[in-house]
């Protein structure tokens, strides 16, 4: 879909720099800093830009069924490290796919807070669009992108609540603002304006001080995966797809996928 090249006007964060800038003019973009970062600076469009012209060539590694480790984890343990070692931002961060009763797929970022034999967890709101989902169809799916090393890690299975002691032990880690916050929003449900969650949240915070229980309907997910997909990008589409398949005896089977 092009850009108009009427000198269309779209906003973009505040916190544009001068070198987000010079990236912008390259692109044949420009912005208009503010030092104010609540507000919008404007970038105009003064060519045509064409969607189906973006593209990568990707290039900078490989992948063989004959190098991964025999254990899925154990090979997204190598990739997570490394991924942190080249300092990504959000590294955690993942999509959860789910489905909704009626069939319609439903998708969000959330963050990974453990990953081990036993699966991958993360942790919400249990009332929650996603937890409301989580509770009629048990099965979701993560996604990793880490672009930046041309990797992705696709995760399939079934998801469970973790135990009440782990929620716990989870909650009492956060810092205080999270701990309040879980109190205060009912996520998901609409609401008329932001300063009703804010009273919530003073509401709650004279109410608990800064040693907040862990709500009821707050804890924490563990997907156990049937499958996992590890992809590296290659060169001319040829991507690399590894896939685990878990077996009924608790073993892995490791295939090839075509690009």
């Amino acid at each position: 879909m092009p850009a108009s090249r009427s000198m269309r006007q779209v906003e973009a964060p505040a916190y544009a720099t001068n070198r987000h800038a010079r990236t912008f003019a390259d692109s044949s973009l420009y912005c208009v800093a503010t030092p104010n970062r609540n507000r919008l600076i404007s970038i105009v469009v003064t060519q045509t830009l064409s969607l189906a012209d973006l593209r990568k060539n990707y290039a900078l590694g490989s992948l063989s069924e004959t190098d991964v480790a025999s254990s899925p984890f154990d090979q997204f343990r190598v990739w997570f490290e490394q991924a942190i070692a080249a300092q990504l931002p959000e590294p955690n961060a993942m999509t959860l796919a789910t489905v909704t009763p009626d069939g319609r797929p439903d998708a969000r970022i959330v963050l990974i807070k453990g990953a081990d034999e036993h699966g991958f967890t993360f942790f919400t709101n249990y009332e929650s669009r996603k937890g409301q989902e989580l509770a009629a169809t048990p099965y979701g799916c993560l996604l990793f992108h880490w672009i930046e090393l041309e990797r992705q890690v696709r995760i399939e299975g079934r998801v469970d609540k973790v135990s009440e002691a782990e929620s716990d032990a989870y909650y009492h880690s956060r810092p205080v603002g999270s701990r309040l916050g879980a109190w205060a929003s009912v996520q998901s449900a609409e609401v008329a304006d932001r300063s009703i969650i804010e009273q919530r949240e003073a509401d709650f915070r004279r109410q608990f001080g800064d040693a907040p229980p862990r709500p009821p309907h707050w804890g924490g997910y563990r997907l156990v995966p049937e499958t996992i997909e590890f992809w590296q990008g290659r060169e001319s589409r040829l991507h690399d797809r590894i896939k685990y398949f878990r077996l009924a005896d608790g073993s892995w089977r490791v295939a090839r996928l075509s690009p």
